[in-house]
């Protein structure tokens, strides 16, 4: 159950599920920066118990999720496992009646996070999906430039996420099956689609092509979705381009906005590379400006707001991320895998929601 009213004030304590690239790279210090306590940590690995107990020595460090719910006075579990065991995981702990972020995707697929989002609301318990990129400054920045209509009407929308990994690693998103949660389309893709819908609207259509260069799953994939706003939107996600294009580009009826730097801030488009504090240009033809300056970007914000949404007298509702997003941008991945292997256009039926 949620925090009582009469420990506000008091740090909520999380159990976090993983303490790999996810757990340690990204939960642990955005729940600390946040102001919420890492509790116990959950992990059998030999180098992650010393990270862990290095990290956070006033944590208890358990092998895994059994023991970390046998913890007493847990508010949160945060899962930041590998994606193949998120769906179990986030059953258990909703069975558990504990408040639950699962990092994304929710599951391996769309029928596996409806399931999930239906049983956390059958029984009551909050839920919601670690989304962090929709606090980048990059989305935020592309978030202003729609809302005062810089570009006029939006006619398509490019978004790219391009790294140079020409070498197999041995990390299990490279040597992991798609069936396995392998591969950029559950990965960054999924970033992508979810950026895209919050912009464009839902996904009406999507044709995809996927490939495996270098990794066992999908490392070269691209996406073309319609909108149901009308606009066309292309996704990128590449571990295998020596070349990164822009991060992003809107294209409108009064002109364009480009973002030229990646989120690791690669970039061949150094004309395009940010201008002080803006995070983008608007580009008329020959002419340019510096786009929206965004200040208030921090991905610690998601978990203020999961805390603030705990400590409200509708837990659920008050979430930062609507779990119910991410059984839509699943059903656009599974669209794309049947349209890769079809060469062809698929609508995307998301389960759940009423026929068009």
């Amino acid at each position: 159950m949620p925090p009582t009213a009469s420990r506000s004030s008091v740090p909520l304590r999380v159990g976090l599920v993983g303490y790999g690239a996810a757990g340690r790279g990204f939960h642990a210090p955005l729940l600390r920066r946040a102001g919420l306590e890492v509790a116990a940590v959950a992990t059998a690995d030999p180098t992650r118990v010393a990270e862990a107990c290095r990290d956070l020595p006033d944590a208890a460090v358990v092998p895994d999720l059994d023991g970390l719910l046998e913890r007493p006075g847990l508010d949160l579990v945060v899962i930041a496992s590998a994606t193949a065991a998120h769906g179990e995981q986030a059953e258990q702990v909703i069975d558990a009646g504990l408040p639950s972020v699962v990092d994304k995707p929710l599951a391996l697929d769309a029928d596996g996070a409806l399931r999930i989002v239906d049983l956390a609301a059958h029984k009551g318990v909050p839920l919601t999906v670690f989304q962090n990129r929709r606090y980048d400054p990059e989305h935020l920045g592309l978030a202003a430039v729609i809302e005062a209509g810089l570009v006029g009407e939006v006619w398509r929308a490019e978004y790219r996420w391009d790294r140079w990994r020409p070498v197999r690693r041995d990390r299990w998103r490279q040597t992991a099956t798609p069936e396995q949660g392998g591969g950029l389309l559950l990965d960054l893709q999924a970033h992508l689609i979810d950026q895209a819908v919050l912009l464009h609207g839902e996904v009406e259509t999507v044709y995809a092509e996927l490939d495996s260069r270098v990794a066992v799953a999908e490392d070269d994939t691209f996406l073309a979705c319609r909108h149901t706003s009308g606009v066309v939107s292309h996704l990128f996600a590449s571990a295998v381009n020596g070349a990164p294009g822009p991060r992003a580009r809107l294209a409108g009826s009064t002109g364009a906005y480009v973002i030229g730097k990646q989120v690791d801030d690669v970039s061949v488009f150094l004309e395009f590379a940010n201008e002080a504090d803006a995070v983008g240009w608007v580009v008329r033809g020959g002419d340019r400006e510096p786009g929206p300056v965004v200040h208030a970007a921090d991905q610690a914000d998601f978990y203020r707001g999961v805390a603030t949404a705990l400590r409200s007298d509708d837990p659920q509702a008050a979430m930062p991320v609507d779990p119910r997003d991410s059984i839509h941008v699943l059903a656009v991945v599974d669209a794309a895998r049947t349209s890769a292997q079809g060469n062809r256009v698929v609508p995307v039926v998301t389960p759940g929601e009423p026929p068009a």
